[in-house]
């Protein structure tokens, strides 16, 4: 029930897609999605739970990325499912985009001002 609850917001799916190809900071993932960091926070909380996703903390900041293969099956056939019913989608695409534009950005910067705001 936790992994349906999950994804049943489309911010949380958006994550979950944006970290298909490698972990991402939460200030990136904020950019992204350009919310507040309280209510990034709050959603890889829940994804978090759900076994989603894993995190790792460095220095200052947090990192987060998709469950490993060491991850429930629930959670592996979950992942799987979003990669083949939505990577194609509209939003997921500019979403990409958008991501390819804010790696190339200094992380410390863009976490100054996500702070900033």
């Amino acid at each position: 029930m936790n992994i349906t609850k999950a994804l049943a917001d489309e911010n949380r799916v958006r994550m979950l897609l944006a970290l298909r190809d490698g972990e991402l900071c939460v200030c990136q993932i904020t950019e992204l999605l350009d919310l507040a960091i309280s209510t990034v926070s709050k959603h890889l909380s829940i994804l978090f739970q759900a076994g989603l996703v894993d995190s790792r903390k460095d220095g200052r900041w947090i990192y987060y990325q998709l469950s490993g293969k060491k991850a429930d099956v629930a959670v592996r056939e979950a992942l799987d499912w979003l990669e083949k019913a939505l990577s194609d989608q509209v939003q997921v695409l500019e979403d990409g985009k958008r991501l390819k534009k804010i790696l190339k950005q200094d992380l410390a910067e863009l976490c100054k001002r996500q702070r900033e705001r």
